[in-house]
């Protein structure tokens, strides 16, 4: 059995794959989740967050402190991680949302480290377009995510929202957690980072074939998806076979974009199942 290596999406940290771990190990697979660069332990939160009277108009224009953080330095980050959680060995990287864009990249990078590629509910930008650009394109109408930005992406060097506004936590939840119970999803409301560095998102990389696409790939599909919708996660499965030396494998879940919080014994058992073939 292979380790597995899970990594969280934006604003989100390793915390949110607790659940999945737990289940994880009752079933005899080891995994590991993990901080990515700028995010989580490795994170940092702009101070007008913090200051009290809160001052929106403060948090809307205070610069970034991880706004130096780009796909590439994210996923150098995620490919130590990895060799040091496998000591050597490929593992199964489990990618969610925006953290497969990291994968992606890093799977370019490391192949060799790659036993299969996992990913949930994720952008996986191999065409050559930033994942930010597929923001635009017809197969995400109906997202929810860009109603949260509260600060100039641009200005800050951030994808900032305010997590703290108790008036905003229903179009949060509406947003990522849509079928997690109200309690679960206000605590992981209550931990999420506000900002997330913009140059993940705004960097175009190449993928190859001989690289990135001799790795074997998983796509779960998350059919209440209101971050990356059904059409667009399709587009990228289409996108990665494109590139890859064999289809990959299509998995549905009927949840929302977290998963890992509302069916976290369903998502398990279908990574656990691809440690054994992997």
């Amino acid at each position: 059995m292979r380790k597995v290596v899970l990594v969280h999406g934006f604003w989100h940290g390793s915390w949110c794959w607790s659940r999945v771990t737990e289940q994880l190990a009752a079933r005899d697979v080891t995994s590991v989740a993990v901080d990515l660069e700028g995010h989580g332990l490795n994170g940092r939160q702009p101070s007008a967050r913090w200051n009290r009277p809160f001052d929106p108009a403060a948090f809307a224009m205070e610069p970034s402190a991880v706004a130096a953080v780009t796909a590439s330095s994210a996923a150098a980050k995620l490919v130590e991680q990895i060799r040091t959680i496998g000591g050597g060995e490929p593992c199964v990287v489990v990618a969610h949302s925006q953290g497969g864009t990291v994968a992606t990249a890093a799977a370019e990078l490391a192949p060799d480290l790659f036993a299969h590629l996992v990913y949930v509910a994720a952008l996986a930008p191999v065409a050559g377009l930033p994942s930010g650009a597929y923001s635009w394109v017809p197969e995400n109408q109906g997202e929810l995510v860009l109603r949260l930005l509260r600060a100039d992406p641009a200005g800050v060097g951030a994808v900032r929202i305010d997590p703290d506004d108790r008036d905003g936590h229903a179009a949060i939840r509406e947003t990522f957690y849509g079928d997690v119970d109200e309690a679960t999803a206000a605590a992981a409301i209550s931990l999420l980072s506000a900002d997330s560095p913009l140059g993940i998102p705004t960097e175009a990389f190449t993928v190859t074939a001989g690289r990135y696409g001799t790795v074997p790939h998983t796509y779960v599909v998350c059919t209440k998806d209101n971050t990356i919708p059904v059409a667009l996660q399709r587009r990228f499965v289409r996108e990665i076979d494109a590139v890859s030396n064999a289809s990959t494998t299509v998995v549905e879940i009927d949840s929302s974009h977290s998963p890992f919080l509302s069916q976290p014994a369903a998502l398990a058992t279908e990574i656990a199942a691809l440690c054994g073939r992997a």
